[in-house]
């Protein structure tokens, strides 16, 4: 089977390394890519907002699935143009996947399903949201209403920070101006991360995982996309993914599928965990990145049959096997990010930082030049490694770390410090 993925991040390599280990597979393309994926799958450059042009590779290629990997296309129907033509997609059409797009749309599903979620209140104007603040506790969440590639979530200490976080909300920071923003209770507990693929009925739970948002150690610094991430979660027990099965997924899917809107593809939902009770904090329609890291590398079935079956609403009965121990990633990010930052320095040692077995390194914001890799983004590299422990991954992945050579970028020290 000849097999497209979407995307050119660290999620997208480490799903393209995983889908090319497929014995199913044939010949397996990405749209763009970058130098890592480029080892392992055929980059194609096209725009991803231009479905037609990637509708009319996938006719002439002969494709048989595609593998959507970051939100936006999902959110604009792309796979609903794709699907429109007969090609199986994985990953939800543009309606369930508001889940991601629309915080208030999610919010909506929470009170009608009883979800367990924090408290909120839903304004589009600037006005009514400060006279709303004013008699709000401290500290307050704030959130823009659209995607904002991991960074349009403030937790305000006091009036100051809520007031300057609800305009740049306003102001177009996270989006086109005049968007929606919700204002949240602050939950307090343990944050966690579960992943499950849903074929629109069936439900089939993958893992656990904690990421990093703060670009500095000991949880400092400004949110970004994710600086790392470790799976399992410890504090992720039977008990309580069941809870989330039960109470927060199995809700989701039946109230998107009575409402016409059968979700397939991965579901990601970020949860508060609090003496053994998890709350929704928000949903992903997509794998987490850096996440999707640590959990492909944890992953020992074949990945391809999975994602074609939730494609084709057929995952009942299909189970997966996943490796002991633990596994962790480590972003490394150019100097500067999540703010301004210099593009096309060199990255050396890549080679023999990946050598150990059970290491891996997927490249995010790179690209090759000649016999060199450049950095070209934010967040460049997931250096990635599993362990019988979390403790023996992380040591791992930090080895590999420091055979890297490269200058211009910086890391967290501390990514899995939670469960160490």
């Amino acid at each position: 089977m000849n097999v497209l993925v979407i995307g050119g991040g660290g999620r997208e390599h480490a799903l393209c390394w995983k889908l090319a280990q497929s014995p199913e597979l044939e010949t397996l393309y990405c749209v763009p890519g970058n130098a890592g994926i480029a080892k392992v799958a055929e980059c194609v450059d096209l725009m991803l907002t231009d479905h037609q042009a990637i509708l009319a590779f996938c006719k002439e290629k002969e494709i048989g699935l595609v593998v959507i990997g970051p939100e936006a296309p999902l959110v604009e129907g792309l796979a609903d143009d794709l699907e429109g033509d007969g090609i199986a997609v994985f990953g939800p059409d543009a309606k369930p996947a508001q889940l991601e797009g629309s915080k208030a749309f999610t919010k909506l599903i929470c009170d009608e399903a009883n979800i367990p979620t924090a408290k909120y209140a839903i304004f589009d104007n600037a006005s009514d949201a400060r006279t709303h603040l004013m008699t709000h506790d401290m500290p307050v969440v704030i959130k823009a209403d659209g995607l904002a590639a991991g960074k349009g979530v403030t937790i305000a200490h006091n009036a100051g920070e809520a007031l300057r976080a609800l305009q740049a909300c306003f102001d177009g920071t996270y989006g086109g101006p005049g968007a929606k923003v919700v204002i949240e209770e602050f939950l307090d507990g343990e944050e966690a991360s579960f992943f499950a693929l849903v074929d629109g009925e069936t439900i089939l739970p993958l893992a656990t995982a904690q990421d990093h948002k703060r670009a500095y150690d000991g949880d400092e610094g400004p949110n970004t996309g994710g600086m790392g991430a470790y799976s399992p979660a410890p504090i992720m027990t039977d008990e309580i993914c069941q809870k989330v099965v039960d109470e927060i997924i199995r809700p989701t899917v039946s109230w998107l599928a009575d409402a016409g809107m059968a979700y397939k593809g991965v579901l990601y939902a970020g949860l508060m965990v609090k003496d053994g009770s998890p709350k929704l904090i928000e949903y992903n329609v997509r794998f987490g990145d850096p996440e999707c890291q640590a959990l492909m590398v944890a992953l020992k079935s074949d990945l391809l049959p999975a994602l074609l079956a939730t494609a084709r609403g057929d995952l009942s009965g299909m189970t997966l096997d996943w490796h002991t121990g633990a596994s962790l990633c480590v972003v490394m990010a150019s100097k500067g990010y999540p703010g301004d930052y210099e593009k096309g320095s060199e990255i050396k040692g890549l080679e023999e930082a990946a050598a150990p077995e059970g290491v891996e390194i997927f490249h995010a914001g790179t690209a090759q030049d000649g016999d060199k890799v450049i950095a070209t983004g934010g967040r460049v590299l997931g250096v990635t490694a599993r362990g019988e422990s979390i403790a023996e991954a992380q040591s791992r992945a930090y080895e590999a770390v420091d055979k890297i050579d490269w200058p211009e970028g910086f890391c967290r020290r501390d990514i899995g410090w939670r469960a160490v």
